[in-house]
């Protein structure tokens, strides 16, 4: 389901899912919001969000902190607990573009899904469709590009690791891992 934008608001075309509003947090208007993400930093870094509840629009986020898995915010505009209470539900989207900077050897989740994958030997795996979390490390899902008719397209997953992962270019749309085809 899409949710319309307000009238005459020009929506961004990177636009990250990065968490959702679970309600209000005291009763100066703050909002309680569950991020999608381990790390919030491009929720805390970004200095306006969009919200889509009652209607898609840019909302300007005044303070914002960690509380413990969640973050707490103070957006304009929204002035007491009645206000807070009202954006329960809604999802938070952030601008890609506002994302903090990364080390060279660091990666947003949301870029590396699409990338083409192939192995030392130069065999296309497929391309990148998730990103999973197991606690210990990140793992690639990645799903060949063709199946015979009717079947299920073949599936790896990959630790997102040194010893698997050799190169990651984001320029060039690939990554390249120490993975057989009969993994």
């Amino acid at each position: 389901m899409s949710v319309k934008p307000a009238s005459g608001i020009s929506v961004p075309d990177d636009l990250v899912l990065v968490g959702h509003v679970t309600g209000a947090y005291g009763i100066q208007g703050w909002i309680r919001i569950r991020p999608y993400s381990s790390d919030a930093d491009a929720m805390l870094h970004a200095r306006t969000w969009w919200l889509d509840k009652p209607v898609l629009r840019d909302v300007d986020m005044m303070q914002a902190k960690i509380h413990g898995e969640d973050v707490v915010a103070q957006l304009m505009g929204v002035a007491d607990r009645n206000a807070a209470e009202a954006l329960k539900g809604a999802t938070v989207q952030v601008r890609r573009s506002h994302f903090p900077v990364l080390s060279d050897d660091e990666f947003y989740w949301i870029d590396l899904i699409g990338l083409e994958v192939e192995n030392l030997q130069g065999e296309p795996l497929g391309k990148v469709a998730d990103l999973m979390d197991n606690g210990a490390h990140p793992i690639l899902k990645v799903t060949a590009a063709s199946a015979a008719e009717g079947e299920k397209p073949k599936e790896w997953l990959i630790p997102f690791v040194e010893q698997f992962v050799k190169t990651v270019d984001q320029a060039g749309k690939k990554i390249t891992v120490d993975w057989g085809l009969d993994f």
